[in-house]
């Protein structure tokens, strides 16, 4: 599983920008199906929130790809 450490520059980011940002998907609209498909959990329990709050010291896995969100 690949990691990719994120640094959070706000108080939250929503789950589909998340996934765009990371490259784990190539587009706003394929994270929000990812999310929708069932594809994405957050902190080990399954997502479905498309704009979910994602914060500094959540995990989000996906696609093989495990997202560490590191705040300020």
């Amino acid at each position: 599983m690949q990691t990719i450490e994120f640094q959070l520059n706000a108080e939250h980011i929503a789950l589909c920008d998340l996934l765009k940002l990371t490259g784990v998907a190539d587009s706003g609209g394929r994270g929000k199906a990812l999310v929708a498909a069932g594809e994405v959990r957050v902190d080990g329990q399954p997502e479905s929130r498309k704009t979910a709050k994602i914060r500094a010291g959540q995990i989000v896995e996906c696609l093989g790809s495990r997202i560490e969100i590191k705040g300020q």
